[in-house]
């Protein structure tokens, strides 16, 4: 195991159980991400985070020391050696505000990294150190809260359509209305119309009136 990820925890401090022996495990466990000490690699219900070396150095000194403050020293000492000439307070800010980033965390409301002012930082969740690679609190079959809070499809349609029936029901008849309306309609228009028999009595008479005349 390559030494930086052996816990940073100095020669004079006595060992608290608060402290957290990353190399007691490969694998780091804290919300829905895993890191994977061997491999340097950090991941989010399965997909990859990209994090540069200097963010990543950051994430294990707060995982070391869960619950109390890292200060600025602690990383400026961590990330850049003595003779080094940069802007450490900016460059701090800067690296700490790319792992924000990455974790999806924020400043007004921090879910994982809170800032005590004038201090350092601390990691306000409680990591676990394994060796197995599953995550028991966030699997990755798990419904998100959003799509628990979705009403049932069917139960949905099935209030639309009681409501509305008679509604629909109403339409159709006029439809079919309509179309007796419109046949009966073209039926009478395009009838032949049949000429009127003379009456018997019609007949009659004209044939009498004839032999008359004879």
């Amino acid at each position: 195991m390559s030494p930086e990820l052996i816990s940073m925890q100095g020669p004079d401090e006595p060992a608290t159980s608060e402290h957290v022996m990353l190399s007691s495990g490969r694998y780091i466990h804290f919300g829905p991400f895993r890191i994977d000490q061997q491999r340097q690699e950090v991941t989010r219900n399965g997909a990859r985070l990209k994090l540069q070396g200097k963010v990543y150095q950051i994430l294990l000194a707060l995982l070391e020391k869960p619950g109390e403050v890292v200060t600025r020293e602690e990383l400026r000492v961590r990330l850049w050696p003595a003779d080094t000439h940069v802007n450490y307070d900016a460059n701090v800010n800067t690296t700490v505000n790319k792992l924000r980033q990455a974790l999806g965390d924020s400043t007004d409301k921090p879910l994982y990294i809170e800032t005590i002012p004038r201090k350092g930082y601390c990691l306000v969740v409680q990591p676990e150190v394994t060796d197995k690679s599953g995550n028991p609190r966030y699997p990755l079959s798990e419904s998100s809260p959003d799509s628990a809070k979705e009403p049932p499809r069917n139960s949905l349609s099935f209030k639309f359509s009681k409501s509305d029936f008679w509604v629909v029901l109403g339409v159709i008849g006029l439809i079919l209305l309509g179309m007796l309306l419109g046949a009966g309609i073209t039926r009478l228009w395009i009838s032949p119309v049949v000429p009127m028999s003379p009456s018997p009595l019609t007949i009659t008479f004209s044939v009498s009136a004839m032999t008359a005349s004879f």
